[in-house]
């Protein structure tokens, strides 16, 4: 098993908390888990139910699915805490990896040889490995800054719409190495700070750059942008997401389209997919309020222009489109 599943308090909790229903939510690289984690649950004296649904993050907390299940208590797996009520108690559970950094972190360093300062992030599976990876850079003669702008829980870490702790050293740091597996948060780094940067994967135990996927996501988000300035009328998606939901975002970007003449609609969904948005043929082009990742990296999956929030405002012509590189695609529009 390559995470802590914190098994043993998982069941403290349940035999402390003394839920009859507990609803169990976990992402996708760790529902195989899921039937495990509920025989610990039904050992501990509570009815699990396990959630099936995709799991993207903290915001999209299965609240409203837990309550019409009748559950008490809601255990989240992968992800910390963010600032979202919640009318049913939630115990999070972290997951953290319990693989190796070593044999990336030295793919990763030969990457670096054009730079001395870098900046260092990852996700929650791997904060308690960055103390290991500042040091193994730093014997490679590098400065290694890690972030932290406390808007999470730990400095260096990152979630899927928060690159704040990037953004913070990005004046200071010449390139960032991302400690995880995947694209999607290097991804992000780079687009919020403009820098190049390095993914070291210890599931696969390799290093490489992304500066090249960059630069083609940003011609598309252009090529969106320009496609969607001949757009008549635009649906303002909002998100029924927990920790999603901006409508006062969406009712300010509805007011900016008519005001520029255009038809706005408010269009509520709970997963923002290609095949909710064909059913409204009538509609030229959407605006997605929710998680900003899907304008990014699902981009090619819709037919319709999918803009987020500040990428209307260079469509409007309110924004320069080198603005909106320098400031990246995360910050609030409104």
């Amino acid at each position: 098993m390559s995470f802590d599943l914190e098994e043993k308090r998982l069941k403290r909790e349940i035999k402390k908390r003394k839920p009859k229903i507990v609803f169990l939510q976990l992402p996708e690289g760790l529902k195989p888990e899921a039937p495990h984690l509920a025989s610990i649950v039904e050992e501990a004296g509570a009815l699990p139910i396990v959630s099936t649904d995709p799991c993207y993050g903290a915001c999209d907390l299965a609240i409203s699915e837990a309550k019409l299940l009748g559950a008490d208590l809601i255990v989240h797996y992968g992800h910390t805490p963010m600032t979202v009520h919640a009318d049913v108690p939630i115990v999070y559970v972290e997951a953290r990896a319990k693989i190796s950094v070593k044999e990336a972190l030295a793919k990763a360093v030969p990457y670096l040889e054009s730079w001395n300062k870098i900046g260092l992030v990852t996700t929650v599976q791997h904060v308690h490995q960055l103390d290991e990876a500042k040091s193994m850079l730093e014997t490679a003669g590098k400065t290694v800054l890690v972030g932290d702008a406390g808007h999470v829980k730990y400095p260096g870490q990152l979630i899927g719409c928060d690159f704040s702790n990037a953004q913070t050293v990005s004046e200071n740091v010449e390139a960032y190495v991302f400690v995880g597996g995947g694209r999607f948060h290097a991804m992000g780094v780079a687009l919020a700070t403009g820098k190049p940067t390095i993914i070291a994967d210890p599931y696969e135990k390799i290093a490489y750059p992304i500066q090249d996927q960059v630069r083609r996501i940003i011609m598309q988000r252009w090529g969106n942008i320009s496609e969607a300035k001949d757009a008549k009328s635009f649906g303002v998606l909002i998100s029924l997401k927990s920790g999603q939901m901006r409508l006062r975002d969406a009712m300010s970007i509805k007011e900016k389209l008519e005001q520029n003449r255009l038809k706005a609609t408010l269009l509520a969904l709970r997963e923002v997919t290609s095949s909710a948005l064909m059913q409204f043929p009538g509609i030229d082009a959407f605006v997605n309020t929710a998680c900003p990742r899907l304008s990014l990296d699902d981009a090619q999956s819709f037919r319709k222009p999918l803009l987020y929030l500040n990428e209307v405002l260079v469509m409007l012509g309110e924004m320069k489109w080198e603005e909106l590189l320098r400031r990246g695609w995360f910050g609030n529009a409104t």
